[in-house]
């Protein structure tokens, strides 16, 4: 697939797992979590794991999947404390900055579009400094609906213009670039290298780049 950016006005992207290294989150939540949970509790930390995972698993595909609040009064844990215990390992994807910076000189209108929660967003743009690359940063918080709904893309509209056909949307969530594509988005880039600790998995449905460097 060859991207012509002249077709392009509006770039949507995505955040944990696009922009940034999914590797934070996917350690936070599956080992850093249960571990205090574990200890906190004094239970085996193999049996808090298989817990947590289905109670995890069962708010996927919802805004409680990334709302803090939520799973702060669920756990009795403080999640956004729990967070800066290990945010050393927040980190951007490689050529993230530099596909940001070739999007304005393009001239295009570039939008942050993400299911993480607000206080996420806080913690994430006070640690990379990635905020001041985008015209606007939504959070699906906002709107009510996750990027896994299609009506999400039609409340998107309602808060930032854009016309579906001269948009790009990168993510690395296929269900989410499925909802996007029946609203109608047009170019779709799955990211095949959301964890930096794991092996790429290309997608079969959408058109796959490990980093953005391969796009310009």
């Amino acid at each position: 697939m060859h991207i012509n950016w002249q077709d392009i006005d509006t770039v949507l992207l995505d955040m944990d797992g696009t922009l940034l290294d999914r590797h934070f989150d996917d350690h936070f939540w599956l080992e850093h979590v249960p571990a205090r949970y574990a200890a906190k509790h004094h239970q085996p930390l193999a049996e808090v794991k298989e817990q947590l995972y289905a109670l995890f698993r069962s708010q996927e595909n919802t805004l409680n999947w990334t709302d803090l609040d939520y799973w702060s009064e669920q756990l009795g844990m403080d999640i956004p404390l729990l967070k800066h215990e290990v945010d050393h390992l927040i980190a951007v994807h490689p050529n993230v900055i530099s596909f940001l910076d070739f999007l304005r000189s393009s001239g295009k209108q570039v939008h942050l579009v993400t299911n993480a929660h607000g206080k996420t967003l806080d913690i994430k743009m006070n640690k990379t400094k990635i905020g001041g690359h985008f015209d606007s940063i939504i959070s699906a918080h906002d709107l009510g609906l996750p990027k896994e709904m299609v009506a999400f893309w039609g409340e998107l509209q309602k808060v930032i213009p854009y016309e579906p056909e001269r948009t790009m949307l990168g993510e690395d969530s296929e269900r989410n670039l499925e909802t996007a594509r029946e609203f109608g988005i047009r170019h779709l880039v799955y990211i095949s290298a959301p964890n930096s600790q794991l092996t790429p998995q290309a997608s079969q449905q959408f058109y796959s780049v490990k980093s953005f460097g391969e796009l310009f």
